[in-house]
């Protein structure tokens, strides 16, 4: 099915007179291999609309079907087939929308990328996570500068894993940032790719006490959290320092759903703290998606859209003047 246009947000008028859009932080994007997400060619929905229901007494590859094969939705895309596709189509998707992305996945891959388009990605890092001596070479080489993402929930443990204190103390030592995820995976995943994921190993509560050993330490919740809202207030609450990226949930989830979940964080004071993230990953065409389910949103302000799609992260990452200049000028 041929996807709907997209209307693009945060049009300006540039120098010439020739109208431009505003530059976009995507705190939270992935250079991953097209295997990565299984079988290559993958189907998602952008949005899902209903969750597919399981039959426990059928093999798990009818369900993955259902989900991921051939889904029931009216939007939906099919994944690159080739590692250079994808990296490609990311690439040229980040151009067009003017996107400088925080971009995750194993670091040659990531410094890959970023060879080929310097000016739009930051390196992050992500999978298993490196020696910390392997960390420190890479920050110095210029090749790390956000820690993460952390996915300790993929393997059952909470983000107050004892495994991980040295990457937090280390993160807070380099004054880097570190993003974790919290929040959803694939429906269904414990049963066919994460046999360790734990819905209940996302609860943000669980880092109070690593905020409080590493008071300096500069912490992004991905996916914010979804769908704990209640926790994931209270956690940003009690420690200010906090920040979210909205993450999957900013093109996968059912529209109206994201839309509730993003106003209830706004409502609840913390428009200031939510940072765009498309968590694109092989499909590059819901960077697009992310960011127009964010402008539809009408209970957002202009004021407040530009600081979810650049602002708080540009003050999150501590982005200096120049830096600032010079993303402003990039269309």
């Amino acid at each position: 099915m041929k996807a709907a246009p997209f209307v693009l947000p945060m049009l300006i008028w540039s120098g010439s007179g020739a109208i431009a859009q505003a530059p976009i932080i995507d705190m939270h994007l992935h250079a991953q291999s097209a295997e990565a997400q299984g079988p290559p060619g993958q189907t998602i929905c952008a949005p899902y609309v209903d969750w597919p229901a399981r039959d426990p007494g059928e093999p798990i590859e009818r369900y993955f079907e259902a989900f991921s094969g051939r889904p029931d939705c009216p939007r939906h895309f099919k994944a690159a087939v080739t590692d250079k596709e994808i990296r490609d189509r990311t690439l040229a998707e980040l151009e067009r929308l003017n996107v400088i992305a925080v971009t995750s996945g194993d670091p040659d891959m990531v410094e890959l990328w970023r060879k080929q388009a310097p000016t739009r990605i930051v390196p992050a890092i992500s999978g298993a996570l490196p020696t910390i001596a392997e960390l420190r070479r890479l920050h110095t080489a210029g090749r790390l500068k956000v820690l993460g993402e952390m996915g300790a929930q993929s393997h059952g443990k909470g983000p107050d894993d004892p495994k991980l204190a040295p990457y937090y103390a280390l993160a807070e030592e380099l004054d880097i940032p570190v993003a974790v995820h919290l929040g959803p995976s694939a429906p269904g995943v414990a049963y066919f790719g994460a046999p360790q994921f734990r819905a209940g190993a996302g609860d943000p509560l669980l880092l109070e006490d690593v905020l409080v050993r590493h008071p300096k330490l500069r912490l992004y919740v991905m996916h914010a959290a979804y769908p704990l809202a209640d926790r994931m207030i209270a956690l940003m609450h009690a420690h200010p320092q906090v920040y979210v990226d909205i993450g999957a949930i900013s093109f996968v989830v059912p529209k109206p759903e994201f839309h509730r979940y993003l106003r209830r964080l706004v409502e609840a004071g913390f428009a200031k703290r939510v940072m765009f993230g498309s968590d694109q990953m092989i499909w590059p065409e819901t960077i697009a998606v992310a960011i127009e389910h964010v402008e539809s949103a009408d209970f957002l302000t202009a004021a407040q859209k530009s600081d979810i799609f650049y602002n708080n992260a540009a003050r999150f990452l501590r982005l200096d003047e120049a830096t600032i200049a010079r993303h402003q000028g990039s269309r």
